[in-house]
């Protein structure tokens, strides 16, 4: 099947509605598309009714974030509907991100940055604020170029992490992922800028978990880099996921929706 497993809506920081996400992802050939937006399911009952008029298979999807190191996300996968454990870790994901941006506006104000929150809640259009509406805002302002400059400079430095909000252990994301009955993939493991062995070590013990999966295939990652995720993926029993973590173009103009050739039969 040709397959995207890892997208963004409006439901948190992504450019498109979950409707007009399914519609692009039917214009570049995707047979089965995952809604993961940032710690929330809020999107995927439109993406779901969009993909079933449309004869796109959608997969209720999500993406937690989860602390021990920078950039450790988990996405979670076709899932149930009524899924009380990770619904309940997503509300207080999602309380913990609503309290985040106050600080982001102290934060960048001491950084000669001065924007206002709620212009911010206007490009977030009423749905959970991310840094990437922060990022659009400052490029509105002329504060950077594009969003790229706006997390290179102020809002994916170590200076900012000190500001970051609570985020739940791995353990628990993938546990309320497989309590709603759907399976867990580590997401874009290079972003964890971890050595070979230090990586190893945590793919070994989130397979103790009930880890399923390891995005392999992803928009930035070399043939060297999916080449030994693929080795770690099969040595540990882990299946392959495949995700561009398409945002849109305003969100991250170098990503588009991508139709990997994936076998899905273990998830769907």
């Amino acid at each position: 099947m040709k397959v995207d497993l890892h997208t963004h809506s409006t439901a948190s920081d992504g450019q498109y509605s979950p409707a007009e996400l399914v519609g692009l992802a039917k214009a570049r050939g995707i047979e089965v598309l995952a809604l993961t937006d940032h710690d929330t399911t809020d999107g995927t009952d439109e993406a779901i009714e969009a993909g079933a008029a449309q004869g796109v298979r959608v997969l209720r999807g999500v993406e937690l974030s989860a602390k021990g190191y920078r950039h450790l996300h988990i996405l979670g996968l076709n899932f149930d509907r009524v899924a009380p454990d990770l619904q309940a870790l997503c509300a207080w994901m999602k309380e913990g991100r609503d309290q985040r941006k106050y600080r982001i506006v102290d934060f960048l104000k001491e950084k000669g940055v001065r924007i206002s929150l709620e212009e911010v809640e206007e490009l977030a259009g009423g749905n959970i604020i991310g840094r990437p509406h922060f990022a659009q805002a400052m490029v509105r302002r002329g504060y950077v170029s594009d969003t790229k400059e706006a997390f290179a400079r102020y809002l994916d430095t170590p200076e900012y992490s000190r500001i970051e909000r609570p985020k739940p252990e791995a353990k628990a994301c993938v546990e309320a992922i497989k309590a709603a009955g759907g399976k867990s993939s580590l997401a874009h493991p290079y972003q964890l800028k971890l050595e070979d062995e230090a990586l190893e070590a945590l793919i070994r013990q989130m397979k103790d978990w009930g880890l399923d999966a390891l995005e392999c295939y992803y928009s930035k990652h070399t043939p060297e880099q999916t080449a030994f995720y693929l080795r770690l993926a099969e040595k540990y029993g882990l299946h392959a996921t495949a995700g561009s973590d398409f945002h849109g173009e305003r969100v991250k103009p170098d990503v588009q929706l991508t139709p990997w050739a994936l076998d899905v039969g273990w998830l769907c």
